[in-house]
């Protein structure tokens, strides 16, 4: 058992959570322990009580209390088999942009970012090994995407530049604009849509097919777990009524907010049959999900850009990518080009 132990917080040990500094730092912790210790008190932060998701900052003193001693080391296990060729040339091939700091994907449709119920192993997440390119650690998710959902997702090739982006998206300072083909043409052509995001449970034993519930935004503040959400979004193309090709942007990042936004007004994301249904026709209530005939039944939603200011060359960079293999095919099935619409067909709104 340690003493009790002030320590101050370095200068590349700023800006993270106490929790997870602390569990860096004393590995033989659990997130229990340190719970508990910040409950009792006995973990303070320049003399103040704190709690397991205060943020530190470099500087701070942290007064630790007496801990127990490391435990001894596992008896060796068998190594896991690495990341397979097949899936470390995929992965290596989604690669859009890469520095010494970040590396940008564009994602596949049908790959989890991250592991969790029914996922198995194969995830962006999992498949980190092989995106080291020489590195001894293994680049770390900063953000998710949907495992349906295709396009740019960043990961970050150090703790410090993975604490830095964290930071630009939980304080808005990224743009995210998606491409997603819609059933019917919402009205007006450019809008926002602000309805809040409770989540139902699913049926399943372990609360599997969750979704989220629209709420109307009076009723936010009366309705139990409901957050408020806002998307924005412009119709770039049409075919008629039948379909257009729609950019949005998630002002909030609930889960599913897009999906579930555009599935409210009536207009679902073509192939979403979760929150679409698997009709084809508008009966009165809003388009089904699906167009029939050559058109792919899977989910037509694009993580089309990301921009950001870079964490260590302040420069402004944007990602940009290319559209799935399916979505490329509806594309010219309809007669859209990618070419033929602006970047950001919000920027004069703005």
């Amino acid at each position: 058992m340690s003493g009790v132990q002030t320590i101050t917080i370095g200068p590349d040990e700023g800006d993270q959570r106490i929790d997870r500094w602390l569990k860096k730092k004393f590995p033989q912790l659990t997130q229990g322990a340190v719970e508990k210790m910040c409950r009792t008190g006995q973990l303070r932060v320049d003399g103040g009580r704190v709690k397991a998701n205060s943020r530190i900052e470099t500087g701070q003193e942290v007064r630790v209390p007496p801990l127990p001693d490391a435990a001894a080391p596992a008896p060796a296990r068998a190594k896991k088999p690495g990341v397979k060729q097949s899936d470390a040339e995929m992965i290596q091939s989604a690669v859009l942009w890469r520095d010494e700091h970040i590396i940008a994907l564009n994602k596949p449709a049908g790959l989890p970012s991250q592991g969790g119920s029914g996922q198995g192993d194969r995830h962006v997440d999992g498949l980190t090994e092989a995106l080291m390119f020489g590195y001894k650690d293994k680049p770390k998710l900063v953000h998710r995407l949907d495992k349906d959902t295709s396009g740019v997702l960043l990961l970050a090739r150090t703790d410090r530049i993975a604490r830095a982006l964290s930071e630009a998206f939980r304080h808005r300072l990224t743009r995210k604009i998606y491409w997603a083909a819609v059933a019917g043409v919402p009205h007006p052509r450019m809008g926002s849509i602000k309805y809040g995001l409770v989540k139902a449970p699913g049926r399943g034993r372990m609360g599997e097919g969750e979704k989220m519930v629209a709420v109307h935004p009076n009723e936010v503040a009366t309705t139990e777990g409901a957050k408020r959400a806002h998307t924005d979004y412009a119709v770039l193309d049409a075919l008629g009524g039948r379909v257009s090709w729609a950019a949005m942007v998630p002002v909030t990042g609930r889960t599913h907010q897009l999906r579930a936004h555009m599935a409210e007004i009536g207009h679902p994301i073509v192939g979403d049959g979760k929150y679409g249904g698997s009709g084809q026709e508008n009966l009165g209530d809003g388009w089904g999900a699906q167009l029939g005939g050559e058109i792919s039944r899977k989910l037509h939603l694009h993580a089309r850009s990301l921009s950001l200011t870079h964490p260590i060359t302040k420069q402004k960079m944007t990602f940009t990518a290319p559209l799935p293999d399916h979505m490329k095919r509806t594309w010219k099935t309809l007669g859209w080009l990618e070419n033929d619409v602006p970047a950001d067909p919000f920027e004069d709104a703005r």
